[in-house]
């Protein structure tokens, strides 16, 4: 399919896109949202290390970030092909705005959002965040954040997880999906 061709099949219905940095709960939700909605849940960096056959971390210290953001860029374009999916991005699907605007044509974009604190808590123990790698773990998150804001504020909707169990985003998430379903 060409880039610019995207269309939805009509039996499938439009995405359901989640964006946002890592720790913020794309996974966890979308899992969560697929589910209740009986829609494919796919995790952008599950399917790429899979394809890859090594880690996120793996692929950035063998062959770079550059590397990395075409794989990503060439699943976007797979992923935006195809409808009736949840699709979990990798934090930093948002810094193409290809990618953005791509998902845009064929799906309803969420952004979900955390305070620094609360990803901390989320991710500190957790050993496969590349980005996370060397300095301190919370400056390197408020850093990212701030280098990525005006991004994520982009976004059409979005959800501040910080104070919300997985499954109020998941609730959500659901009626955005229903009302723009119902126009």
């Amino acid at each position: 399919m060409q880039e610019g061709n995207d269309v939805v099949p009509q039996n499938l219905g439009p995405n359901i896109v989640l964006f946002g940095f890592m720790g913020t709960g794309k996974t966890t939700v979308g899992r969560l949202l697929a589910e209740r909605l009986g829609l494919r849940f796919v995790d952008m960096d599950v399917v790429i290390a899979s394809r890859e056959g090594r880690t996120i971390s793996r692929i950035f210290a063998e062959s770079g970030e550059p590397y990395f953001r075409n794989l990503e860029r060439a699943l976007v374009r797979e992923l935006a092909a195809r409808g009736g999916q949840v699709i979990a991005t990798g934090g930093g699907v948002v810094l193409n705005r290809d990618n953005v605007e791509q998902f845009a044509r064929t799906g309803m974009l969420v952004c979900l959002t955390a305070t620094p604190e609360a990803i901390l808590k989320r991710v500190e123990n957790q050993t496969h965040r590349p980005l996370l790698e060397g300095e301190a773990k919370r400056n390197r998150i408020v850093r990212i954040l701030e280098e990525r804001a005006a991004l994520y504020a982009a976004l059409p909707n979005g959800i501040d997880t910080t104070e919300l169990t997985p499954e109020e985003v998941a609730d959500r998430i659901a009626l955005l999906y229903a009302a723009r379903n119902s126009r």
